[in-house]
């Protein structure tokens, strides 16, 4: 494994005097892998944020709508994930001309989906497009994770990582490295239709950890690691359980239990939290287990009264990338 340095998924070409807006799509995530907390991170096909981003002579950055499955967000760009991300862009690189941002949001608030990365994402990859001189996927992460912060008050690049490179990647401070995973393994991911505030989930985490549970975190983040890059589905097996974060999440998600069993009884290679919560995910070695393992997860939800949608991806997902328009179909 290696740290990569990818160009965009579109490598727009130089911004001319007629390029003034480009619209970008980010996927969701699944932001910790169980036992990757804060470092690793897959992206999902099918949901999403689209942004669109107009280039403006004023040297501000403007927020002008937000509409999609969450519309209640700050206007205020210090405030708003993406309007932080932009201004950090146009801080560093010390831009004459300012940006006016349209959000569509796809992923809904608090679901453990990667939604505030993905509106980073997407809001930096169009922007991108329109500068004379578009930046190296790399080159944007510190910008993203900057605008990652005002949503959950940290640094964490788990859900940005798989965002800008597609696949699994793990995210450091510093570096991003994609990890190589076998094309047929799949991931169900199984949202109920419940809000868990990423603040609040970090809360829980506070507090000491015997060093025995962080050895043996240790241990289960490298064999997944290795199984990824052998393609050894046992490796994996025996490594992807949560002994640290879990636990003390679990009570935060309604049925919790339930439906990480139903996950492990279609044949998982392992299960646990999506991100903050309360989403939950299971990885499998194909798609025709991932996909009956996302129904028996949503009949264990509905047990608790709760409602939910599932999306049934590889877990090579995609990265963002430039679309025709806002309106754009999702994937």
């Amino acid at each position: 494994m290696s740290a990569i340095s990818l160009e965009p998924v579109m490598t727009p070409k130089a911004a001319s005097v007629s390029t003034q807006v480009a619209c970008a799509f980010a996927p969701a995530s699944v932001g910790n892998v169980g036992v990757g907390f804060d470092l690793l991170g897959h992206s999902v096909t099918g949901a999403g944020d689209r942004a669109q981003v107009r280039r403006i002579a004023e040297p501000v950055v403007r927020i002008a709508t937000i509409r999609g499955c969450v519309s209640e967000l700050p206007l205020e760009p210090s405030r708003n994930t993406a309007g932080a991300a932009l201004l950090s862009l146009r801080h560093a690189l010390g831009l004459d001309h300012g940006f006016e941002l349209v959000l569509h949001k796809g992923i809904a608030l608090g679901s453990g989906m990667g939604g505030s990365a993905a509106s980073c994402v997407a809001a930096l990859v169009a922007a991108n497009a329109l500068l004379p001189q578009p930046q190296a996927r790399e080159a944007l992460y510190p910008f993203a994770l900057d605008g990652e912060a005002v949503a959950s008050g940290s640094r964490h690049g788990d859900n940005i990582g798989p965002m800008l490179l597609g696949g699994l990647v793990l995210a450091t401070r510093e570096r991003l490295v994609r990890i190589p995973v076998p094309d047929a393994w799949h991931c169900a991911l199984v949202h109920p239709h419940a809000v868990l505030e990423t603040r609040r989930a970090r809360a829980v985490l506070d507090g000491g950890y015997a060093l025995r549970e962080f050895v043996a975190q240790s241990a289960n983040l490298a064999l997944v690691l290795m199984g990824c890059e052998r393609g050894d589905a046992d490796l994996v097996r025996a490594g992807l359980s949560d002994v640290l974060v879990e636990p003390r999440r679990a009570a935060l998600i309604a049925n919790f239990a339930r439906v990480k069993q139903a996950a492990l009884d279609s044949h998982a290679l392992g299960a646990s939290i999506s991100g903050a919560g309360p989403s939950v995910f299971g990885w499998y070695a194909n798609h025709a287990d991932a996909s009956a393992a996302a129904l028996a997860m949503r009949a264990a939800f509905a047990e608790a009264g709760l409602t939910s949608d599932a999306w049934v991806s590889p877990i090579n997902g995609p990265a963002a990338g430039l679309i025709r328009s806002l309106d754009e179909a999702l994937p």
